[in-house]
């Protein structure tokens, strides 16, 4: 066992988050955290869990990103809600295999990122299991202007939709890391004279690994008016579009050609360029953790091309008819199933993981 017992291993995450943040009652290390509300602001809530061979593997994923990754799950939810991140209460399950390295490994990603995006850890709990899978449980708490929320519910015929950051590049780096041809490693040793292909390569990696939860262009669009309605992309582009189609009670029509989409050169790197499909990945690949959202027509030409440092690109509209509809370069039109990962059908389907 990495600890002698929970009360020292409560004491090593003090040490980590020791308090004293803005905002911060009482920390870890007491029966409950107590954290002060800004006034004005509502609180946004939103639980993750990320579980051993569902979301991530212990041989193919370094700690730091399992840490990393578990935070970004629920920063990306509050992104899509146009919060901005404050808390976090993060609970871990795992096996007396799990040695002191791999914890504090999987803490510092985990904390690298709070950091870098102001949220501080105020708690959680543990639990050490006789060798069941690693989980991990985050609760996010923001805080967004009251009645400047974005929610899923707010498309309406008419708007333009808009997609943040390229799609298909986390599919990518997963491939990439399965297939071997790339080192979790490399995420740190891109050279400025790599070729567009090997950028693309480094870029997917560095997506899977470390995904960058899109706070500061969601918290951009709600204090500004922009956006209708928004979600994130976690399960793919085409299943969760869907869900904020059904949510607004339309439809919505995606041009192919305006698509985000990694490089075919970049794809070929990882496999063979004939089982490639880049439109696949963006459409179905999922955990990319960009921002859908759609903007009134009357407003679409104050959306920057960049919001926040992040690349904006416009993709097509919102229709009163339901269901999915992708318009090739040649202006031909074909319906587009929102499919994507799913949790519930993914043992009917045969699939074992999304990781």
């Amino acid at each position: 066992m990495p600890f002698r017992d929970e009360d020292e291993f409560v004491q090593w995450l003090q040490r980590q988050w020791p308090g004293g943040e803005r905002g911060v009652g009482l920390g870890i290390g007491d029966d409950a955290a107590i954290i002060k509300p800004t006034p004005g602001c509502d609180l946004v809530l939103s639980t993750d869990l990320s579980l051993e061979n569902v979301h991530f593997r212990l041989g193919l994923h370094p700690p730091r990103s399992v840490g990393h990754r578990a935070l970004a799950r629920g920063l990306s939810d509050l992104a899509a809600m146009g919060a901005r991140p404050r808390f976090a209460l993060v609970s871990l399950t795992f096996s007396p295999k799990i040695g002191k390295r791999w914890l504090t490994e999987f803490y510092a990603g985990l904390g690298a990122l709070a950091q870098r995006l102001g949220v501080t850890v105020i708690g959680g709990d543990t639990s050490v299991t006789g060798g069941a899978p690693v989980a991990v449980d985050v609760v996010a708490a923001g805080e967004v202007k009251r009645g400047k929320e974005l929610r899923r519910s707010g498309a309406r015929p008419g708007d333009c939709l808009f997609v943040t950051g390229t799609l298909g590049f986390s599919a990518l780096g997963l491939e990439a890391l399965k297939s071997g041809t790339s080192g979790a490693g490399a995420v740190r040793s891109r050279s400025p004279y790599q070729t567009a292909a090997a950028r693309d390569s480094h870029a997917a990696l560095q997506t899977h690994l470390y995904p960058e939860p899109r706070c500061a262009a969601g918290a951009y669009l709600a204090k500004r008016g922009l956006a209708a309605a928004a979600i994130d992309v976690s399960d793919g582009f085409a299943r969760d579009l869907g869900r904020l189609c059904e949510a607004s009670g339309c439809g919505a029509r995606i041009r192919e050609d305006q698509l985000p989409l990694p490089s075919l050169e970049g794809i070929r790197r990882v496999r063979d360029a004939g089982g490639s499909n880049k439109l696949d990945l963006g459409l179905y690949g999922g955990e990319d953790y960009e921002l859908i959202f759609t903007v009134r027509a009357a407003n679409a030409s104050r959306v920057p091309r960049k919001a926040a440092g992040v690349a904006v690109h416009e993709i097509g509209e919102i229709r009163s008819k339901k269901g999915l509809v992708l318009v090739s370069s040649d202006g031909r039109e074909t319906g587009l199933e929102p499919r994507g990962y799913d949790h519930f059908r993914r043992f009917a389907d045969g699939h074992r993981s999304r990781s």
